[in-house]
């Protein structure tokens, strides 16, 4: 049953014990609200469904965010843990002193609005409210927090469009390879011919490992991807030759197994050979500001499906689960299309 308890700073505390649930307690400045929500607890603890809040009104997302980077966070790979560390430094700034009960969905979309107005793009302002959305989820299923609901799932998230469709004009990939090779580390040069070879994504080649080369058979075996699935690479024989030079390295120290090593961080320990400022020179000195690098997986998978594999095979390549993500890679040149019509109707119908 429920005790009234008349504090001495003039608040009213209500207890409610019932046999089966946990004592609990809230205090209010007025009796009559603490009188409402003691027979409302009271009531949902005979249905058997009361849920008790208390450390969800005083848990903030802030102090949320910081047991979920410490807990939940180092599970993930390290590219999607340093992405939820960025992420969580905006989500922090604007939501952070929220408790996790008071967050509502007008609150987040008001957030949402605000960094899209700030020039944000839709893709990243959909991570921001993933993060958001998996510490809810993992506060209502692991913590037991006593959330009643998930609120960012009530909130529409922005439309990323239909994504980019660059691909290399004439004459481009003579220019990017030619530029790329001039620079004093020969393994820029390679990572962007082997991104334009095999369709592989920047952090896949960049993470290679040396026993994931197998030249004899002519493939790569990747065991860190995007999507969490491992996958095999095959290998034209222009990218195996492109390996066979970064295996034959005559730079390549003994204290690292990466194919493209980069230099010892504060640990001592290398890491991988990370080419963003090459890149953006790269693109300076061309004059392709509308490049990205990842553009070259799109115009190696493009070739792909160009050449006649099937929707399967190159998935198994490049790595796409959904054939609807695929799609988005493999739009084919108007003037092939005008190509393949002008074989098919010219062709003589059979009598």
């Amino acid at each position: 049953m429920a005790t009234l308890v008349h504090t001495a700073r003039g608040d009213w505390k209500a207890v409610v014990r019932l046999q089966g649930w946990p004592t609990v307690s809230k205090t209010f400045r007025v009796r009559r609200d603490a009188q409402d929500w003691a027979r409302q607890v009271e009531d949902e603890m005979v249905r058997g469904v009361f849920v008790n809040r208390a450390s969800s009104h005083r848990l903030t997302v802030s102090a949320a965010l910081d047991r979920y980077l410490a807990e939940v966070t180092p599970t993930k790979r390290s590219s999607t843990a340093k992405r939820e560390r960025a992420l969580s430094k905006f989500v922090r700034e604007e939501l952070g002193d929220y408790s996790l009960v008071s967050l509502n969905p007008t609150t987040i979309s008001t957030y949402r609005d605000k960094r899209l107005g700030a020039g944000l793009s839709a893709s990243s302002v959909r991570l921001e409210l993933a993060l958001l959305s998996h510490l809810y989820s993992t506060a209502l299923r692991e913590w037991r927090l006593g959330l009643v609901h998930n609120p960012v799932l009530l909130v529409r998230k922005p439309s990323v469009g239909e994504g980019r469709n660059r691909r290399l004009r004439k004459g481009e990939e003579a220019r990017i390879t030619a530029e790329a090779d001039k620079h004093s580390n020969p393994m820029f040069g390679w990572i962007v011919r082997l991104a334009l070879r095999t369709g592989m994504r920047s952090g896949e080649i960049v993470s290679l490992r040396l026993n994931q080369v197998d030249l004899a058979r002519r493939v790569l075996r990747l065991t860190e991807t995007k999507n969490g699935s491992a996958r095999t690479v095959p290998l034209s024989r222009e990218a195996a030759a492109i390996l066979r030079k970064a295996l034959a390295n005559p730079l390549r120290p003994k204290d690292t197994d990466l194919v493209f090593f980069g230099e010892p961080g504060r640990s001592g320990k290398r890491g991988p050979y990370w080419f963003a400022k090459q890149w953006a020179d790269l693109k300076r000195t061309l004059g392709l500001k509308d490049l990205h690098f990842h553009d070259l997986r799109h115009e190696a998978i493009s070739r792909l499906v160009e050449g006649g594999l099937s929707d399967q095979e190159v998935s198994a390549i490049s790595g796409h689960k959904s054939m609807q993500m695929l799609k988005r890679y493999t739009h084919l040149r108007a003037e092939d299309l005008v190509d393949r019509i002008d074989k098919l109707t010219d062709k003589k119908p059979a009598h």
